[in-house]
């Protein structure tokens, strides 16, 4: 592959020793001129060079000359220069970029370059600006909601001290809003905000936050192209503005999910240099009704029971989960009802393959890719499908304990594979996970195999599907010929006593349904229509990335 031509090369001074450094389109590259000698058994055996570094352009969060004096000026703070540089180099320019820690964690690293001519200073700045002004991809003006209240009601504080002063840095300008009620945000972008003005939009909070922003988003851009939402078979048109997540919650697994790590430096860092993920949408439905927007997990029994009784302790803090999980556990309640789903067929990848999604994700590309395709012909495909979903929806009934369906892996520091490591953030399908009803201790080593490296579905009572589509009928609200169906087995009975019983919890009977968990909100209705809508919105983010994109070179010498 043919190197592409150099912009810039000089001679410059670098933490008092001399490199060659050079500008491409791509890279920013230094490599030390000196020698050393090297001693090997008392004497001097040979020369060699110290190695070459590199930063990618894309990288760069921004450049700026430097006073040379005994203290130099940043970002508000006057601190004084690492080494005083040699009098031969009395002009300097500090190269702001990523720098890669531990653990998929970012930093903004300073290297700073000592030149012997003030005008060859001011053509590096200059020249570096003019690249970085190429990079389209980056935004230039954002839209900020900041929750105060979520998490431990940090959010304004960690957009202040850690956010603002990067995207300042970066010459990246925004329109704060602090949200002062529920759903402030979502009202928001779907009647006020003039979205034309910025290049995205960024929440500071945890996953409702998060999930206020793409109700409002999705459902202003369904709004404007005519789209409509009540429809479950509506094809949704994707959106324009891509959304910054900034750590602050209480939870925060969208952004573990997607970037790797909760942490507000590294996700500003990932919006700064202009990143784009693709995410898929599940939308949910009651009746043609529509209920909510799902990016990450869909929860019926132990889930969404866990978060109903949580709902009901909020004056314990985040601890109300550990509580609720606890007591669900004991409580060991099961549903019955019935799942009918459509399963992605001809596509790569499957829940239990082991491949995780990365940055540059070969399934998520090729899947969304097919679909693309498939989707081409509005009219025959749609007609094609109905064919198609008669004869291929599948039918499962029976006694669960857990009915999850499961669009991202759901990792989190807790449990960092989550719920399906092998889970894909943009293949247009869903996993949708049954537990049937099994003893606690089995149902105990289900919930211990999220914390661990062990297969999640090598248990006889656990299955997984990968699909496009399902709905979920609970037992008490299926048609007249399941009841029929009932009689003769001689089900009625107890299905009746089971209805009456649950007005009176006491009695210790087995509730007839469960909450349906989605995101961490509540549905209100227990039978429900889901389908995934494919790479229907984009975040600042990159995906997990496996190794470090540039294993050598890393950003040493930082200043």
């Amino acid at each position: 592959m043919e190197k592409p031509p150099r912009l810039l090369t000089s001679q410059l001074l670098l933490k008092n020793r001399v490199f060659e450094v050079t500008l491409n389109r791509v890279l920013l590259t230094w490599k030390e001129l000196q020698t050393k000698k090297k001693r090997v058994s008392g004497k001097i055996h040979n020369t060699f060079k110290a190695g070459s570094y590199s930063v990618p352009v894309s990288e760069i969060i921004a450049v700026r000359e430097t006073e040379v004096d005994s203290r130099t000026k940043d970002d508000g703070r006057w601190q004084k220069m690492s080494q005083k540089p040699s009098e031969a180099y009395p002009y300097a320019f500090t190269v702001s970029c990523v720098e890669r820690a531990s653990r998929h964690r970012w930093r903004c690293g300073d290297v700073t370059f000592h030149c012997t001519d003030g005008l060859v200073c001011q053509q590096w700045v200059q020249t570096i600006r003019e690249q970085l002004s190429l990079l389209t991809c980056r935004p230039k003006h954002l839209l900020v909601y900041i929750n105060p209240y979520g998490g431990k009601q940090q959010g304004k504080r960690i957009y202040e001290e850690k956010v603002a002063p990067l995207f300042s840095r970066a010459s990246v300008s925004t329109d704060v809003i602090v949200t002062e009620h529920a759903n402030h945000a979502r009202e928001h972008l779907k009647t006020e905000a003039d979205l034309k003005k910025y290049d995205g939009v960024v929440c500071v909070g945890g996953d409702g936050m998060f999930s206020e922003i793409i109700h409002g988003l999705v459902t202003r851009t369904q709004r404007d192209c005519g789209v409509d939402q009540d429809s479950a078979e509506e094809r949704l048109v994707p959106c324009g503005l891509r959304i910054g997540i900034i750590p602050a919650g209480s939870t925060d697994c969208i952004c573990y999910a997607t970037v790797g790590i909760n942490d507000p430096v590294t996700s500003a860092l990932h919006i700064i240099v202009g990143d784009s993920q693709p995410l898929d949408v599940c939308s949910v439905h009651h009746n043609n009704t529509f209920l909510r927007y799902s990016v990450s997990l869909l929860g019926y029994g132990f889930y969404g029971d866990v978060l109903a009784d949580s709902e009901r302790k909020r004056w314990m803090g985040p601890a109300r989960y550990d509580f609720s999980g606890v007591k669900t556990f004991l409580t060991h309640n099961y549903y019955e009802g019935t799942v009918s789903f459509l399963p992605a067929t001809d596509i790569l990848g499957s829940p239990r393959d082991k491949t995780m999604c990365t940055t540059g994700c070969y399934v998520c590309q090729r899947n969304g890719q097919l679909l693309s395709e498939a989707n081409q012909d509005y009219r025959v495909e749609e007609d094609s499908s109905d064919s198609e979903c008669d004869g291929d929806w599948r039918v499962i009934r029976g006694k669960f304990l857990a009915i999850n369906a499961a669009s991202m892996s759901c990792a989190c520091p807790r449990s960092p594979k989550g719920l399906s490591p092998s889970a894909h953030l943009a293949d247009g399908t869903t996993d949708l996970i049954l537990v049937r009803k099994c003893s606690r201790i089995n149902f105990l080593r289900h919930l211990l195999r999220h914390t661990s490296k062990d297969d999640q579905f090598d248990l006889d009572f656990v299955e997984v599907h990968r699909v496009r589509k399902f709905r979920f009928t609970p037992r008490h609200c299926e048609s007249d010929t399941d009841l029929q169906l009932d009689l003769r087995e001689g089900g009625a009975g107890k299905r009746l006593f089971s209805q009456i019983c649950r007005d009176h919890p006491a009695c210790g009977c087995t509730p007839v349904y469960s909450s349906w968990n989605c995101d961490g909100e509540i549905l209100p209705h227990a039978a429900i229509q889901v389908g995934v809508h494919s790479q229907l919105i984009r975040l600042f983010a990159r995906g997990i990335e496996e190794k470090p994109v540039f294993e050598d070179g890393g950003v040493p010498c930082i200043a």
